[in-house]
Protein backbone atom coordinates (compact mmCIF):
# COMPACT_ATOMS: atom_id res chain seq x y z
CA UNK A 1 0.00 0.00 0.00
CA UNK A 2 3.06 2.17 0.35
CA UNK A 3 4.10 1.89 -2.79
CA UNK A 4 0.53 2.75 -4.15
CA UNK A 5 0.59 5.61 -2.27
CA UNK A 6 4.20 6.55 -3.57
CA UNK A 7 3.34 5.89 -6.59
CA UNK A 8 0.43 8.14 -7.09
CA UNK A 9 2.96 10.99 -5.83
CA UNK A 10 5.40 10.48 -7.82
CA UNK A 11 3.04 11.06 -10.74
CA UNK A 12 2.17 14.16 -9.78
CA UNK A 13 -1.66 14.06 -9.11
CA UNK A 14 -2.99 14.70 -5.88
CA UNK A 15 -4.39 12.46 -3.51
CA UNK A 16 -8.60 13.19 -2.90
CA UNK A 17 -8.89 12.24 0.30
CA UNK A 18 -7.04 14.75 2.63
CA UNK A 19 -9.03 17.58 0.70
CA UNK A 20 -12.31 15.73 1.78
CA UNK A 21 -11.40 15.22 5.06
CA UNK A 22 -10.48 19.13 5.19
CA UNK A 23 -14.31 20.23 4.13
CA UNK A 24 -16.49 21.20 6.57
CA UNK A 25 -19.53 19.74 7.63
CA UNK A 26 -23.01 20.46 5.57
CA UNK A 27 -26.66 19.36 6.40
CA UNK A 28 -27.62 16.87 3.45
CA UNK A 29 -30.48 18.45 1.28
CA UNK A 30 -33.38 16.64 1.08
CA UNK A 31 -36.25 16.20 -1.06
CA UNK A 32 -39.08 18.73 -0.86
CA UNK A 33 -37.76 20.73 2.09
CA UNK A 34 -38.90 24.28 3.01
CA UNK A 35 -36.53 27.19 2.49
CA UNK A 36 -36.39 29.37 5.43
CA UNK A 37 -38.00 32.81 5.43
CA UNK A 38 -35.51 35.40 6.03
CA UNK A 39 -36.69 37.79 8.76
CA UNK A 40 -37.50 41.47 8.43
CA UNK A 41 -34.92 43.58 9.03
CA UNK A 42 -34.79 45.45 12.49
CA UNK A 43 -37.52 48.68 12.26
CA UNK A 44 -39.32 47.03 9.55
CA UNK A 45 -43.17 47.69 10.10
CA UNK A 46 -45.03 44.36 10.98
CA UNK A 47 -46.68 42.91 7.94
CA UNK A 48 -50.21 43.66 7.33
CA UNK A 49 -53.20 41.10 6.73
CA UNK A 50 -55.46 40.10 4.01
CA UNK A 51 -59.12 41.30 3.86
CA UNK A 52 -61.26 43.37 6.35
CA UNK A 53 -57.80 42.52 8.80
CA UNK A 54 -55.98 44.72 6.40
CA UNK A 55 -57.52 47.97 7.08
CA UNK A 56 -57.25 50.76 9.31
CA UNK A 57 -59.28 50.51 12.26
CA UNK A 58 -61.76 53.40 11.26
CA UNK A 59 -62.34 51.42 8.23
CA UNK A 60 -62.84 48.15 9.62
CA UNK A 61 -65.74 49.77 11.61
CA UNK A 62 -67.09 51.26 8.13
CA UNK A 63 -67.04 47.68 6.67
CA UNK A 64 -68.13 45.51 9.66
CA UNK A 65 -71.08 48.33 9.53
CA UNK A 66 -72.07 48.02 6.01
CA UNK A 67 -71.85 44.04 6.49
CA UNK A 68 -74.00 44.06 9.22
CA UNK A 69 -76.96 46.49 7.49
CA UNK A 70 -77.05 44.59 4.27
CA UNK A 71 -77.33 41.12 6.43
CA UNK A 72 -80.19 42.29 7.86
CA UNK A 73 -81.57 43.57 5.00
CA UNK A 74 -81.30 40.03 3.54
CA UNK A 75 -83.01 38.50 6.52
CA UNK A 76 -85.78 41.34 6.49
CA UNK A 77 -86.48 40.29 2.92
CA UNK A 78 -86.86 37.05 3.41
CA UNK A 79 -89.02 36.80 6.60
CA UNK A 80 -91.50 39.39 4.79
CA UNK A 81 -91.53 37.19 1.97
CA UNK A 82 -91.92 34.33 3.62
CA UNK A 83 -94.99 35.74 5.75
CA UNK A 84 -96.32 37.11 2.20
CA UNK A 85 -97.04 33.57 0.52
CA UNK A 86 -97.22 31.57 3.98
CA UNK A 87 -101.08 30.50 4.64
CA UNK A 88 -102.41 32.93 6.92
CA UNK A 89 -101.47 33.42 10.65
CA UNK A 90 -101.06 35.54 13.55
CA UNK A 91 -97.75 37.51 12.84
CA UNK A 92 -99.55 38.26 8.77
CA UNK A 93 -102.67 38.94 10.64
CA UNK A 94 -101.25 41.39 12.88
CA UNK A 95 -98.86 42.67 10.45
CA UNK A 96 -100.49 42.49 7.03
CA UNK A 97 -100.33 46.17 6.09
CA UNK A 98 -96.28 46.30 7.21
CA UNK A 99 -95.78 43.35 5.48
CA UNK A 100 -98.18 44.78 1.88
CA UNK A 101 -96.25 47.64 2.05
CA UNK A 102 -92.80 45.97 1.68
CA UNK A 103 -93.97 44.13 -0.74
CA UNK A 104 -95.92 45.70 -2.87
CA UNK A 105 -95.26 46.37 -6.05
CA UNK A 106 -91.53 45.33 -6.14
CA UNK A 107 -91.44 42.32 -4.81
CA UNK A 108 -95.16 40.94 -5.38
CA UNK A 109 -94.98 37.20 -5.85
CA UNK A 110 -97.87 35.92 -7.40
CA UNK A 111 -97.82 32.12 -6.03
CA UNK A 112 -98.32 30.48 -2.78
CA UNK A 113 -95.76 28.39 -0.42
CA UNK A 114 -96.95 25.14 -2.15
CA UNK A 115 -98.73 25.74 -5.10
CA UNK A 116 -98.75 28.27 -7.87
CA UNK A 117 -102.34 29.56 -7.40
CA UNK A 118 -104.66 26.65 -6.76
CA UNK A 119 -107.82 26.55 -7.77
CA UNK A 120 -110.49 27.70 -5.60
CA UNK A 121 -113.36 27.58 -8.28
CA UNK A 122 -115.07 24.87 -10.11
CA UNK A 123 -115.69 25.76 -13.80
CA UNK A 124 -117.87 23.57 -15.74
CA UNK A 125 -118.65 24.52 -19.51
CA UNK A 126 -122.55 24.51 -20.98
CA UNK A 127 -123.64 24.02 -24.87
CA UNK A 128 -127.14 24.12 -26.06
CA UNK A 129 -128.22 24.17 -29.37
CA UNK A 130 -130.49 25.21 -32.09
CA UNK A 131 -131.63 21.85 -34.68
CA UNK A 132 -134.14 22.70 -37.71
CA UNK A 133 -135.96 19.16 -38.32
CA UNK A 134 -138.90 18.32 -39.98
CA UNK A 135 -141.46 19.04 -36.74
CA UNK A 136 -139.81 22.46 -37.27
CA UNK A 137 -137.17 24.30 -35.02
CA UNK A 138 -136.28 23.43 -31.42
CA UNK A 139 -133.49 24.78 -28.89
CA UNK A 140 -132.11 21.80 -26.72
CA UNK A 141 -131.50 21.91 -23.00
CA UNK A 142 -128.18 23.24 -21.56
CA UNK A 143 -125.56 19.85 -21.82
CA UNK A 144 -123.02 20.08 -19.19
CA UNK A 145 -119.36 19.82 -21.45
CA UNK A 146 -117.40 19.32 -18.67
CA UNK A 147 -119.35 16.42 -16.98
CA UNK A 148 -118.82 14.34 -19.96
CA UNK A 149 -115.53 15.19 -19.64
CA UNK A 150 -115.25 14.11 -16.32
CA UNK A 151 -117.00 10.65 -16.38
CA UNK A 152 -113.93 10.33 -19.37
CA UNK A 153 -111.90 10.56 -16.45
CA UNK A 154 -113.12 9.12 -13.64
CA UNK A 155 -112.11 5.61 -12.70
CA UNK A 156 -109.42 5.67 -15.72
CA UNK A 157 -105.57 4.48 -14.65
CA UNK A 158 -104.73 6.72 -18.11
CA UNK A 159 -107.19 8.91 -18.90
CA UNK A 160 -106.89 11.12 -22.00
CA UNK A 161 -105.77 13.90 -22.04
CA UNK A 162 -108.19 15.29 -24.35
CA UNK A 163 -111.00 14.42 -21.37
CA UNK A 164 -108.64 16.06 -19.03
CA UNK A 165 -107.34 19.72 -21.08
CA UNK A 166 -109.06 20.28 -24.47
CA UNK A 167 -112.21 21.96 -22.89
CA UNK A 168 -110.80 23.09 -20.42
CA UNK A 169 -107.78 24.68 -22.06
CA UNK A 170 -109.87 26.03 -25.01
CA UNK A 171 -112.25 28.08 -22.80
CA UNK A 172 -109.26 29.50 -20.41
CA UNK A 173 -107.81 30.69 -24.06
CA UNK A 174 -111.44 32.01 -24.83
CA UNK A 175 -112.10 34.19 -21.44
CA UNK A 176 -108.19 35.36 -21.48
CA UNK A 177 -108.67 36.72 -25.09
CA UNK A 178 -112.23 38.51 -24.21
CA UNK A 179 -113.81 41.16 -22.10
CA UNK A 180 -116.41 41.00 -19.92
CA UNK A 181 -118.67 42.05 -22.69
CA UNK A 182 -117.71 39.12 -24.69
CA UNK A 183 -115.29 41.08 -27.29
CA UNK A 184 -112.42 40.12 -28.35
CA UNK A 185 -109.06 42.55 -27.31
CA UNK A 186 -106.74 41.15 -29.66
CA UNK A 187 -106.22 39.01 -32.88
CA UNK A 188 -106.28 35.75 -30.78
CA UNK A 189 -110.14 36.47 -30.14
CA UNK A 190 -111.78 35.10 -33.52
CA UNK A 191 -109.04 32.44 -33.15
CA UNK A 192 -110.24 31.06 -29.28
CA UNK A 193 -113.81 31.55 -30.86
CA UNK A 194 -113.83 29.14 -33.84
CA UNK A 195 -111.32 26.72 -31.59
CA UNK A 196 -114.14 26.79 -29.01
CA UNK A 197 -116.98 26.07 -31.59
CA UNK A 198 -115.23 23.10 -33.00
CA UNK A 199 -114.78 21.92 -29.84
CA UNK A 200 -118.41 22.57 -28.73
CA UNK A 201 -119.44 21.01 -32.42
CA UNK A 202 -117.31 17.72 -31.96
CA UNK A 203 -118.99 16.98 -28.72
CA UNK A 204 -122.87 17.55 -29.90
CA UNK A 205 -122.08 15.51 -33.08
CA UNK A 206 -121.94 12.64 -31.39
CA UNK A 207 -125.59 12.92 -30.70
CA UNK A 208 -128.90 12.67 -32.69
CA UNK A 209 -131.16 15.46 -32.39
CA UNK A 210 -133.00 14.18 -34.90
CA UNK A 211 -132.04 17.53 -37.45
CA UNK A 212 -129.54 19.74 -38.26
CA UNK A 213 -127.88 22.37 -35.96
CA UNK A 214 -127.91 25.91 -37.08
CA UNK A 215 -126.85 28.12 -34.04
CA UNK A 216 -125.23 27.07 -30.65
CA UNK A 217 -124.60 28.89 -27.82
CA UNK A 218 -122.40 28.52 -24.77
CA UNK A 219 -121.92 29.53 -21.05
CA UNK A 220 -119.98 28.83 -17.96
CA UNK A 221 -121.25 28.25 -14.32
CA UNK A 222 -118.30 29.21 -11.56
CA UNK A 223 -119.33 28.08 -7.97
CA UNK A 224 -116.98 28.36 -5.40
CA UNK A 225 -115.38 25.19 -3.25
CA UNK A 226 -117.08 25.22 0.02
CA UNK A 227 -114.70 25.65 2.65
CA UNK A 228 -113.57 22.87 5.42
CA UNK A 229 -116.18 22.16 8.17
CA UNK A 230 -113.36 23.49 10.88
CA UNK A 231 -113.55 26.75 9.32
CA UNK A 232 -115.54 29.68 9.91
CA UNK A 233 -115.33 31.44 6.71
CA UNK A 234 -118.28 32.34 4.51
CA UNK A 235 -118.52 31.38 0.74
CA UNK A 236 -121.43 31.28 -0.96
CA UNK A 237 -121.19 28.11 -3.47
CA UNK A 238 -124.15 29.45 -5.92
CA UNK A 239 -123.17 29.33 -9.55
CA UNK A 240 -122.64 32.23 -11.56
CA UNK A 241 -123.26 32.41 -15.29
CA UNK A 242 -121.00 33.81 -18.47
CA UNK A 243 -123.91 33.42 -21.23
CA UNK A 244 -121.78 33.58 -24.81
CA UNK A 245 -123.78 34.88 -27.45
CA UNK A 246 -125.81 32.37 -30.23
CA UNK A 247 -122.63 31.55 -32.82
CA UNK A 248 -124.07 30.42 -36.30
CA UNK A 249 -122.74 27.14 -37.25
CA UNK A 250 -120.31 27.42 -40.67
CA UNK A 251 -118.86 24.14 -42.40
CA UNK A 252 -115.77 24.89 -40.64
CA UNK A 253 -117.26 24.56 -37.09
CA UNK A 254 -118.06 20.65 -38.37
CA UNK A 255 -115.97 18.10 -37.66
CA UNK A 256 -113.92 16.72 -41.11
CA UNK A 257 -116.72 13.56 -41.24
CA UNK A 258 -119.53 16.06 -41.55
CA UNK A 259 -117.99 19.03 -42.56
CA UNK A 260 -117.29 17.30 -46.49
CA UNK A 261 -121.34 17.21 -47.11
CA UNK A 262 -121.83 20.45 -46.11
CA UNK A 263 -118.95 22.08 -47.92
CA UNK A 264 -120.36 20.05 -51.26
CA UNK A 265 -124.18 21.58 -50.74
CA UNK A 266 -122.82 25.32 -49.91
CA UNK A 267 -121.06 24.80 -53.19
CA UNK A 268 -123.76 23.41 -55.41
CA UNK A 269 -125.71 26.33 -53.92
CA UNK A 270 -123.25 28.94 -54.63
CA UNK A 271 -123.08 27.65 -58.27
CA UNK A 272 -126.65 27.66 -58.89
CA UNK A 273 -126.37 31.48 -57.32
CA UNK A 274 -124.02 31.96 -59.60
CA UNK A 275 -125.32 30.77 -62.64
CA UNK A 276 -128.75 32.74 -61.93
CA UNK A 277 -127.03 35.69 -62.17
CA UNK A 278 -125.26 35.15 -65.07
CA UNK A 279 -128.46 34.16 -67.11
CA UNK A 280 -130.04 37.08 -65.29
CA UNK A 281 -127.58 39.28 -66.70
CA UNK A 282 -127.79 38.16 -70.38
Amino acid sequence: MDSDHDGSSVSGRKDAWPQSLNRPAQAPETAGAIPRTPSPPAGAPPPTGRGIAGLSLPYQVVAALALSLIGLLACTQVAMVFLHVAPSNTLSKQHGKTIDRWIYPEFEQNWKLFAPNPLQQNVAVHVRADVVGVDGRRTTRWMNLTHEDGKGVRGSLFPSHVDQNELRRGWDFYINSHDGENRPNGLRGDLSERYVRRIAMLRLSERDYGGTIERIQLRSATSSIAPPPWSDEKISTRPVYRVLPWWTVTPDDLPARDAEPNREESRAVQGTDEAHGVEESQ
